[in-house]
């Protein structure tokens, strides 16, 4: 159970708009926005582990070169 107080008026009028929008009771909406924030990974525990693991030797050259080749390929059309 979550319950938040002290929520301005303005953000609250919103947030029943939004969910009367789509057909829902506002504790739906607010659960919907809440779990689409927690299905992405939180950007800094996100590059903490990116940057833990090691390079992946040649893929930045690669990755520059495929991209060049597809960006002049549809260029030349």
């Amino acid at each position: 159970m979550i319950q938040v107080r002290d929520v301005r008026p303005e953000l609250h009028a919103e947030l029943v708009r939004r969910a009367k929008l789509r057909g829902m009771t506002l504790t739906d909406y607010v659960e919907t926005v809440l779990e689409r924030e927690v299905s992405v990974p939180d950007p800094e525990e996100w590059l903490q582990q990116v940057s833990s693991r090691p390079p992946v030797p040649g893929f930045a050259d690669d990755a520059i070169a495929y991209i060049r080749r597809h960006r002049d390929d549809q260029g030349a059309g």
